[in-house]
């Protein structure tokens, strides 16, 4: 009667759940535009390779470029401004020190009559005047260069979102053709990360028990691999299973195949 229970236990133990999965790409992401714009360049050609370093989708740039050499050329026009209103402001501040101390020397002396006096303290305010003038010229300058340098950057980083380069990714689908007019959320192109895998499972409260402790086999062969993610919250579709996650190398010729995967 013992051994009996014994037989009926050890199947509980000793199998586990079937599960198959898909080999999926590690991640999969839908470029959307940045920007408005024409499409001028979109080589369809492109499609199912791993692109290295290659611009795949080029916006109509042509008059950004135009704009932005123009915004180089005004500022490279304030900073020389800059540099002469820096100058002469030193001169006129050397001038304004040395009408101020002519004046203060002035007045006191008693032999120097109220004319003198006055015109000495004209001279050193005009002077003064001047000096202020051309310190808020300059601040004004100063901040001109400012808004200039962030229209600058602003151009830069629109040329840029207007051409998709791929290091590496794999190019799944091109979106847009050349000719096409796109707005800014337009979707681009579809890419992969294929240098990793994932394998998606959905285990149930009794599967997660313990679950750092269990091998992985996949084929019905042991592996080394370990669960990457597991979700918190029920799947919103599989309602009693949580979502799993766990990533494999890359296969050696094509993603998609199904592997059954086991926990125990």
């Amino acid at each position: 009667m013992k051994q009996f229970i014994v037989l009926m236990i050890l199947p509980v133990v000793i199998f586990a759940k079937i599960h198959y999965a898909k080999v999926e790409p590690y991640d999969t992401v839908t470029i959307k535009a940045a920007v408005s714009g024409q499409v001028i360049e979109a080589d369809s050609t492109m499609e199912a390779k791993n692109i290295t370093n290659k611009r795949v989708v080029h916006i109509d740039d042509v008059l950004d470029h135009q704009v932005l050499l123009s915004a180089k050329e005004s500022l490279k026009l304030l900073q020389e401004m800059r540099i002469i209103n820096q100058e002469l402001h030193i001169n006129l501040q050397s001038t304004t020190q040395r009408h101020q101390r002519y004046y203060e020397k002035l007045s006191k002396l008693n032999t120097a009559s109220q004319t003198q006096k006055d015109n000495a303290f004209s001279i050193y305010t005009q002077a003064k005047t001047q000096s202020l003038g051309v310190h808020e010229k300059l601040l004004n300058l100063q901040k001109q260069i400012l808004d200039m340098q962030d229209h600058i950057a602003q151009l830069e980083d629109a040329i840029a979102k207007k051409s998709l380069f791929l290091y590496g990714e794999y190019l799944y689908k091109l979106m847009v053709r050349k000719g096409d007019f796109v707005a800014i959320g337009t979707p681009l192109a579809v890419i992969q990360d294929t240098r990793r895998a994932k394998l998606t499972l959905f285990l149930d409260e009794e599967e997660l028990r313990d679950i750092s402790n269990k091998k992985i086999y996949i084929d019905s062969n042991q592996t080394d691999h370990t669960i990457t993610k597991i979700w918190q919250s029920a799947d919103e579709h599989f309602i009693s299973s949580y979502r799993v996650e766990i990533v494999i190398p890359a296969p050696a010729e094509r993603f998609s195949a199904l592997v059954k995967v086991e926990l125990k």
